[in-house]
């Protein structure tokens, strides 16, 4: 069995998105590309957004700090600090409103 601190992972991966050139980092923390399920915990600085994308199964965002707004179509909702938010099917964006990081849970349907 494996352990880690989602909260560490966090505050790591902020930190180097404040220095990156493109405001964010990312590290798949559990599963990936050989899994259904793949668990990644990505960080944004303020302002930054994963541009609009196809959900490739069923997907979860876990706020595990900041604030951030998911987009698909004419429909957004907003996290905070604890918040999960089920991903819809659809295409969609995310962005930070503050600083963030987040769990993206994925499990791929196909």
């Amino acid at each position: 069995m494996d352990k880690l601190s989602l909260v560490a992972t966090a505050r790591e991966l902020t930190r180097k998105a404040e220095t990156s050139s493109n405001g964010r980092a990312a590290e798949t923390v559990f599963g990936g590309h050989d899994h259904t399920l793949r668990q990644t915990v990505i960080a944004l600085v303020k302002g930054e957004e994963l541009a609009e994308h196809e959900n490739p199964g069923e997907a979860t965002v876990h706020v595990l700090s900041g604030r951030v707004r998911l987009v698909s179509g004419s429909t957004d909702w907003e996290g905070r600090t604890g918040d999960l938010i089920v991903v819809p099917a659809g295409r969609h964006s995310l962005e930070a409103m503050e600083t963030s990081a987040v769990l993206l849970t994925v499990a791929k349907l196909s």
